[in-house]
């Protein structure tokens, strides 16, 4: 496999030339990588306007993905916004359903964009951050909505491991001819398992992949992913409208690179996948209780093992093992073929080692979900102020100001902080919370 950018950039390094031209470091070794790193001079393609090595690259990646394939330079965030663009444009009033359990970037496209929400939330969840959305839900919420979504957001895989069942739910979007867009930042190795299970294969229209988070990808390398070719000539000007001028040929060069690893890759992740698994066999039958049906995830409910999350987390640190994710119920290890041996073995030496002990009996708060008083773009462009969130109750949150990760926000711009709302700040330590000033409100 061909990886026109890496050579490319390897060539220009290589070269005596000059260069007059960004990044201020001239290509002088202060880090180990900046002679690598470029800007779109002469050869080196524009990525919102590709035409060269850098729709090559991109070409090449779709012939993995199967489907028309553009690249991110500022992780799924970007690519969320573009892909909200490329759902509402030409519409009138759009209204997007979605998966409540949406990242913080999905909220910034409705301030950007002004769409209206439909909220999807489950009969019942651990978590806030699992919405899991069947088919079925997904049919009665729509009979039951004034009018039709022009879309359907889902995130899924989501924090804690949980997949959503795309085919089925495609098959209502179809059914009622709505879009499905898929936030499965998570999930771009879930192409290269034996049965595809990656979202353009299961019959979304537009999905998101962060590469970084599970290929080898330096952070904020990300693919669009667009199946309805329709949309595809519109997706350079969505990336444009929301992206840097300046996308940094470092993780071009990265996913570039990544197309070269995929020819072996999904032997090395068939032979991984089954590594994890029996590791996660040996964590049950020591007594942990997992939950999650995402392969490279696991994800450990601590309170039944005798450890709030934060702490279990703090264990596992001490042990030389850092988690993706901790909060008080549940500690979340990402795992690649890149863990290797040596990490899938400290992992289940450290795991263990830990000594079970007797059930924490605390349930997170019910999870309600608050009442909506304005917009979320009204609400985001408000004028606001920093408050404790003790404080908060009957106030108007302004900017879901949520912290990565997990970037998902448990109250969303434009609605009315309740009771119940800061029962949950207070469960999942958030301290603080912007809202709406109160003499704007007043008047």
């Amino acid at each position: 496999m061909e990886t026109p950018i890496c050579d490319f950039v390897r060539k220009y390094s290589e070269s005596e030339t000059v260069r007059a031209h960004m990044p201020g470091h001239k290509g002088a070794d202060f880090l180990g990588f900046e002679k690598y790193d470029i800007t779109e001079i002469s050869g080196a393609d524009s990525l919102y306007e590709a035409d060269g090595i850098i729709r090559r690259s991109e070409e090449n990646a779709g012939r993995f993905f199967g489907c028309n394939t553009f690249y991110s330079a500022e992780g799924s965030s970007l690519c969320i916004r573009a892909m909200l663009y490329l759902a509402v444009k030409g519409k009138k009033n759009p209204l997007i359903a979605a998966g409540r359990n949406a990242h913080k970037a999905f909220l910034n496209a409705a301030a950007m964009l002004d769409f209206d929400i439909l909220w999807l939330t489950p009969d019942e969840s651990e978590s806030y951050l699992s919405c899991g959305i069947t088919a079925e839900s997904l049919e009665n919420a729509i009979k039951k909505s004034e009018r039709i979504p022009d879309a359907v957001y889902l995130t899924s895989p989501d924090y804690l491991g949980s997949t959503v069942d795309i085919a089925a739910v495609s098959a209502v979007c179809k059914k009622h001819g709505i879009l499905l867009l898929v936030d499965n930042a998570h999930g771009a190795y879930l192409k290269f398992l034996p049965e595809s299970r990656h979202p353009t294969d299961l019959g979304a229209d537009i999905c998101c992949d962060s590469a970084h988070k599970t290929l080898p990808v330096i952070t904020g390398g990300a693919y669009l992913h667009i199946a309805d070719k329709k949309f595809a000539k519109d997706a350079k000007n969505a990336l444009a409208m929301f992206g840097s001028t300046s996308p940094s040929y470092l993780i071009l060069q990265s996913l570039d690179n990544a197309n070269k690893y995929f020819e072996n890759y999904p032997k090395r992740l068939e032979e991984f996948v089954y590594k994890i698994y029996n590791l996660k066999v040996k964590l049950k039958a020591y007594g942990y209780t997992l939950c999650g049906d995402e392969p490279l995830k696991i994800t450990v409910k601590t309170k039944l093992f005798g450890y709030r999350g934060t702490a279990f987390a703090q264990l596992l640190r001490s042990k030389g093992i850092e988690c993706e994710f901790a909060d008080p119920d549940f500690a979340v290890l990402m795992l690649t073929p890149e863990t290797g041996e040596y990490g899938i073995k400290k992992i289940e030496e450290a795991m263990l080692s830990i000594p079970k002990k007797e059930e924490i009996g605390e349930n997170p708060p019910e999870f309600v979900l608050p009442e909506r008083v304005m917009s979320v773009r009204d609400a985001a462009f408000s004028e606001w102020e920093t408050i404790p969130a003790r404080e908060c109750e009957g106030r108007i949150l302004a900017a879901a100001t949520v912290g990565c990760p997990p970037a998902v926000p448990i109250v969303c711009s434009g609605e009315k902080i309740d009771k119940n709302a800061v029962k949950c700040f207070e469960y999942y330590g958030i301290e603080a919370c912007t809202v709406i000033k109160e003499e704007k409100v007043q008047e």
